[in-house]
């Protein structure tokens, strides 16, 4: 997308603008500059202190859950207590069209395939009619994201995308959940500090990566969802 498009240069005034500001602020400006947003949320591991902060903002916040299908149940229990008790009445729970995959085998011949048809496209549908979108990601969760800034531009559809926890740190997360005494994935006790699908993710070790579990012995550390430099970050893979 060119520089000068009207929305990289609205972006870039946001990040200018918002560099060093606290994450209420990103999410105040990002619905003042496109309100049509939608919070995208896989209501993981840490989910939950981003769901509060923008319904604080913005209680009446769309949020789109991918049910890909393959999630473990307690995500899908956890989904809805969260949203029932944060006061979440727009939450689209969007679930995959697995057909390509019916024997639910396809992660293991291809986890990026898997992920395109499970959460990619999944998540571009549900997307279409939105001018962007909020997520989660932060900078210290992997080398790819290790300068992402608040606000991006998604260079094949336009659309915004709203990183307003980009510079919090593992502790921040932490202590916001606990000081506002948030709901905590009932996996989290169980060795698992990341969530994703249940096939692909396994335990973590005190002395692991928190994200060691996801794609466990794979070169891989992104379900595909998300773009960098206005790439998305998978190999294309053909089902």
């Amino acid at each position: 997308m060119p520089l000068d498009n009207p929305v990289s240069v609205k972006v870039g005034a946001l990040n200018t603008a918002l560099k060093h500001h606290a994450a209420a602020d990103v999410l105040r400006h990002a619905f003042a500059a496109a309100p049509n947003l939608a919070l995208v949320s896989s209501f993981g591991a840490e989910s939950v202190a981003l769901l509060h902060l923008a319904a604080t903002v913005k209680p009446d916040v769309t949020v789109l859950f991918i049910d890909t299908m393959l999630l473990f149940p307690e995500t899908l229990t956890y989904q809805r207590d969260v949203a029932r008790k944060l006061g979440l009445h727009r939450v689209q729970v969007i679930r995959a069209q697995t057909s390509a995959d019916p024997d639910n085998t396809l992660h293991q011949r291809d986890p990026d395939a898997c992920c395109d048809l499970r959460k990619t496209q999944a998540l571009n549908t549900a997307l279409a009619g939105f001018d962007g979108w909020i997520t989660g990601r932060k900078r210290f969760q992997s080398g790819q994201r290790a300068d992402l800034p608040p606000f991006e531009v998604e260079e094949a559809t336009g659309r915004i995308k709203v990183n307003p926890l980009a510079h919090w740190s593992r502790d921040d997360v932490q202590d916001y959940i606990t000081e506002n005494n948030l709901p905590r994935h009932p996996l989290v006790a169980r060795g698992y500090p990341s969530i994703g699908c249940a096939p692909c993710t396994t335990p973590v070790s005190a002395d692991e990566d928190p994200r060691a579990g996801r794609w466990r012995g794979q070169a891989k550390d992104e379900c595909g969802i998300h773009f960098v430099n206005g790439k998305m970050i998978r190999t294309g893979a053909t089902l």
